[in-house]
């Protein structure tokens, strides 16, 4: 199945708009962004009534939200040496995972990173790794999933990396969602294999965001003018079993950017559908 992520469209236009044109991209559905604006974090504490009518949309126009993008964190960072700021962390998680809930969202993707904004210590990272614990617990609560995102900080920049917290903490609801284009990135950074990397998630990889980068670059790199090899990198993915994806990539103004979703669709789904011939 093929997600596609929110920012892919203008932000200005409603939820009604943007699920009819995915779903007239022949997109499965989209992934919902919770990022670091007061606009998008307000979303976590959507009435119930708006939280219904959402569903109701979903429902009606025939396409839903499945996945969400929380890097809201960033702001507010689960490893934060700002007591105040890391407990805002888990309040935003709590709320985070009580939409999902609602809104039948079924994985959520968090920021593989202790923190942002401040420089990262040996306590900012053994703060992260206890607010994770307890992020898992609240999500096994309500039996919603939260996969890692491979970031472009060193500090989980990798499955590999990843790994680490998935083993130490050990939860069915804790997993990896790969980053293509940083995992990418950073197999230039250490010389090592990008594919193997992502097979050292084999069992705990949720979902995998298909974005394009080059060397240095994270966003904002079109399709086909990045390093990114999509094809070996789904059929790798698709090897240990991972069946969504998520195309990311970002409204930057671009007039026939209806024809970039359609377009860009096609070129993943040609390749997704090679797999099972």
């Amino acid at each position: 199945m093929i997600g596609l992520y929110e920012k892919a469209m203008p932000m200005q236009l409603s939820w009604k708009e943007k699920l009819e044109i995915a779903k007239a991209a022949n997109y499965d559905y989209v992934e919902m962004s919770i990022d670091e604006t007061d606009e998008k974090l307000a979303r976590l504490d959507m009435t119930k009534k708006d939280r219904l009518e959402l569903i109701e949309t979903m429902y009606d126009v025939g396409i839903p939200i499945r996945t969400m993008c929380l890097s809201g964190h960033r702001k507010y960072p689960l490893g934060s040496s700002n007591y105040e700021i890391s407990n805002k962390s888990l309040e935003i998680m709590e709320k985070a995972i009580k939409l999902a809930d609602d809104l039948g969202i079924r994985v959520i993707m968090i920021a593989g990173y202790d923190v942002y904004y401040e420089n990262s210590t040996s306590e900012t990272q053994k703060r992260f790794f206890e607010n994770v614990k307890k992020a898992v617990l609240m999500a096994a609560k309500y039996g919603i999933m939260l996969g890692f995102e491979t970031m472009e900080t060193e500090f989980m920049n990798t499955v590999w990396k990843a790994m680490f917290f998935i083993k130490n903490i050990n939860s069915p609801y804790l997993g990896i969602y790969p980053d293509s284009g940083n995992i990418k990135n950073a197999s230039l950074l250490y010389g090592s294999d990008v594919y193997d990397d992502l097979k050292s998630g084999v069992g705990h990889i949720f979902s995998l965001h298909l974005k394009e980068t080059l060397p240095g670059k994270f966003r904002e790199v079109p399709y086909g003018s990045g390093h990114v090899d999509f094809e070996k990198t789904i059929k790798t993915a698709w090897s240990i079993g991972v069946r969504r994806y998520v195309t990311e990539f970002w409204y930057m103004g671009n007039k026939n950017w209806k024809e970039d979703l359609i377009n860009i669709n096609k070129k993943m789904r040609k390749i997704l559908d090679a797999m099972t011939d």
